[in-house]
């Protein structure tokens, strides 16, 4: 029994050193939670953003949850409602979503693209998603702010 407690001691000390010197990773940003359009953005071919401001009665609602994503449309101009829900997964400076369904129209539009990959700006409680074109110029993008 008494050769067993040196090295038990000696495990217990290790353990206990390499927890103490061991940082939990830095969080990842988070885009969970509900988030409303606020405006839109063209780029002209200089990278200036010309915003947009919504017209009357247009809303339009993400919600991101768990890995999953699912967004709705209101549109005076429009009566058709849209809405989608899929998966989507972010990085440091990108948003992936992956459309799995929604209505109608929506996935007529869809045709085969299912999977949409945006520049992704996130400060604090507001975030765009850009669209980029294949030469990698900003074209367009949707500017939230979070639900409270």
């Amino acid at each position: 029994m008494k050769k067993y407690i040196g090295p038990i001691l000696l495990v217990v000390v290790f353990l206990t050193s390499v927890a103490m010197t061991t940082r939990a990773p830095e969080p990842m940003h988070s885009l969970e939670g509900t988030w409303e359009l606020e405006s839109f953005c063209n780029f002209s071919s200089d990278d200036q953003a010309d915003t947009v401001r919504l017209v009357e009665g247009y809303r339009q609602v993400k919600m991101y949850y768990n890995g999953k994503v699912m967004w709705s449309r209101t549109d005076p101009n429009d009566t058709i409602g849209r809405f989608g829900f899929g998966s989507y997964r972010i990085t440091s400076d990108e948003l992936i979503e992956t459309i799995e369904y929604g209505d109608y129209y929506f996935m007529q539009a869809l045709d085969t693209i299912r999977e949409f990959r945006f520049e992704l700006i996130l400060d604090g409680d507001t975030y765009s998603q850009i669209t980029i074109d294949e030469e990698g110029n900003r074209t367009f993008s949707e500017n939230y702010r979070k639900v409270r």
